[in-house]
């Protein structure tokens, strides 16, 4: 599917604003509320739009500690790799996981209530991992932006 412009102000629009109804989101991209919701559903159906969900504040939630995590495996077999991931995929704490390229295999992000819990977590899973070669945090001193 080939996107124009009025798709990605629809798509910009409900990444800030899941819940706008079809009537404002219409207005707001300059559409009849007809046309708008057949594109929407083009989009759905596409696999563009991949769900809808809520913007969680982390603090709100209890999550008071953040860290973002550089990993670099020391090898990279299939096994280690399949182990690693899965185990990452695991837990609750990492809110995301990136394989990149460059001096880290994977970048993750990490959500925690505390630097115990932090702790704890990286003594049950990472620690306890065959084929990590380095870890590396930094913890997050504030979001400037994303959600």
């Amino acid at each position: 599917m080939i996107l124009d412009a009025r798709d990605h102000r629809i798509l910009s629009l409900l990444q800030d604003e899941s819940r706008i109804s079809t009537q404002d989101l219409a207005a707001r991209v300059g559409m009849s509320p007809s046309s708008l919701w057949r594109r929407v559903k083009a989009l759905e159906e596409a696999g563009v739009i991949a769900g809808y969900g809520a913007r969680v504040d982390a603090r709100a939630a209890g999550l008071n500690f953040h860290a973002i995590l550089h990993i670099r495996l020391a090898r990279h077999s299939r096994e280690v790799v399949e182990r690693f991931t899965a185990e990452v995929q695991r837990h609750a704490e990492v809110r995301d996981c990136l394989a990149t390229t460059g001096a880290a295999d994977y970048h993750l992000r990490i959500l925690c209530a505390d630097l115990d819990a932090f702790n704890g977590f990286m003594e049950r899973t990472l620690f306890r991992l065959d084929g990590i070669a380095q870890i590396q945090t930094h913890l997050v001193l504030r979001q400037v932006k994303g959600g």
